[in-house]
């Protein structure tokens, strides 16, 4: 094939902006042939929008039109898994929104269908691509800096509004969502904390649900982790905050990162700080050290249309994806890790009980609520 016939599930918030990014030529190895919503307001959208491509009011009526050779899945969580699947028996390449799905469980079923049907399955994780997050990932590869001592993110700069939870019945519940901000804003800095840092072996997490809007899955989150080697680390989030704060500090044995403001800056010690700790005679003496600088990274951050044309490549030409369906398991455990320490009411270790998570996920979703008489609206934001 010359380019990869895409069909989207999916054409709400998430779905219409990829369909735009195809429509407008900056993928140019896929051509978007058909697209599915099972909301006739969102497909009418589509017949507007988007000339020459096929609408379906089912997914399935979509894959099994011969239109298409992949599916970008793009819809509630809990169908991710459900579409991808789907798919994938049907010989059909995927490429799914984050998150990959709700609990970890489920990911790793797909990961080996997609392996046993021999498709390509790849995870929207469009961060991956920044130039600043890809050179905090090349210097902490290299080892330059040292073992890692601290790991601190605060991200609250995810505000949102009533309205926006309002604008969809299964928007911040748990039978629709199984999550609030871990599950829809945060899946990105998750898996680029554990991309960048690894993973931790032990989560205590404190979660507030519905403390700034009327939801019930939570909108306020500050964990505390421990990695293999004695590091510690937090992670802070909200879509409470205004203005919020995007800082991701990494502090090692020989110097430090920060990313904040869309610049990455370095300090670099001439002397392991462990080594100097108990060697330096004076006793409020730093090590030498050079920095602040800010680091020249090349730029470049393509974003979704980055990821979409890795995905074309990978199926065209067996170029690597930005991130393969394996990859939507870390960061996911991560946080399914947050929600269970918040469920139990204390630290656990990392990889959590899948059988434990998936319990105390279904007793929320048993007394969950959805809201009545929303009507979903069409935007392109996340």
């Amino acid at each position: 094939m010359e380019t990869v016939r895409l069909g989207i599930i999916g054409v709400g918030n998430m779905g219409s902006g990829h369909a735009n990014n195809i429509k407008a030529g900056k993928c140019p190895e896929i051509t978007l042939t058909a697209v599915a919503d099972i909301n006739p307001a969102r497909l009418d959208w589509a017949k507007e929008n988007l000339p020459g491509v096929t609408c379906f009011d089912t997914a399935e009526a979509m894959m099994d039109s011969g239109l298409v050779d992949a599916v970008l899945v793009a819809v509630p969580h809990y169908n991710h898994p459900t579409y991808a699947m789907a798919a994938m028996r049907r010989g059909l390449h995927v490429m799914v929104e984050k998150p990959a799905g709700v609990y970890t469980k489920q990911v790793r079923e797909m990961n080996e269908l997609a392996k046993e049907c021999n498709v390509t399955f790849g995870m929207m994780f469009n961060q991956r691509t920044d130039h600043v997050y890809r050179k905090m990932k090349e210097i902490m590869d290299s080892g330059e800096l040292g073992a890692i001592k601290r790991t601190n993110w605060i991200i609250t700069d995810w505000y949102r509004t009533q309205s926006y939870y309002d604008s969809g019945a299964w928007r911040a519940t748990w039978s629709g969502e199984g999550g609030g901000v871990l599950l829809n804003q945060c899946p990105h800095q998750l898996d680029l904390f554990q991309w960048i840092c690894g993973l931790p072996v032990k989560v205590d997490a404190h979660l507030h649900f519905g403390k700034w809007h009327d939801i019930e899955v939570e909108d306020d989150v500050t964990a505390y982790l421990e990695y293999e080697n004695g590091a510690t680390g937090c992670f802070i989030t909200t879509t409470g905050d205004a203005p919020g704060s995007n800082r991701f500090e990494i502090d090692c044995e020989k110097g430090k990162l920060v990313s904040e403001g869309g610049k990455l800056t370095m300090w670099k010690l001439e002397v392991n700080e462990r080594e100097w700790c108990r060697t330096a005679e004076l006793g409020f003496a730093l090590p030498p050290m050079e920095g602040p600088f800010e680091v020249e990274t090349d730029g470049k951050s393509e974003q979704h249309v980055g990821v979409l044309n890795a995905f074309a490549g990978n199926i065209l030409h067996g170029t690597p994806l930005i991130a393969d369906g394996t990859e939507g398991i870390r960061g996911l455990s991560l946080s399914n890790a947050m929600h269970l320490s918040a469920f139990l009411g204390k630290p656990v270790e990392l990889p959590v009980d899948e059988d434990v998570y998936y319990n105390e996920l279904m007793k929320r979703v048993a007394t969950s609520r959805r809201k009545a008489d929303v009507e979903a609206k069409v935007e392109i934001q996340g």
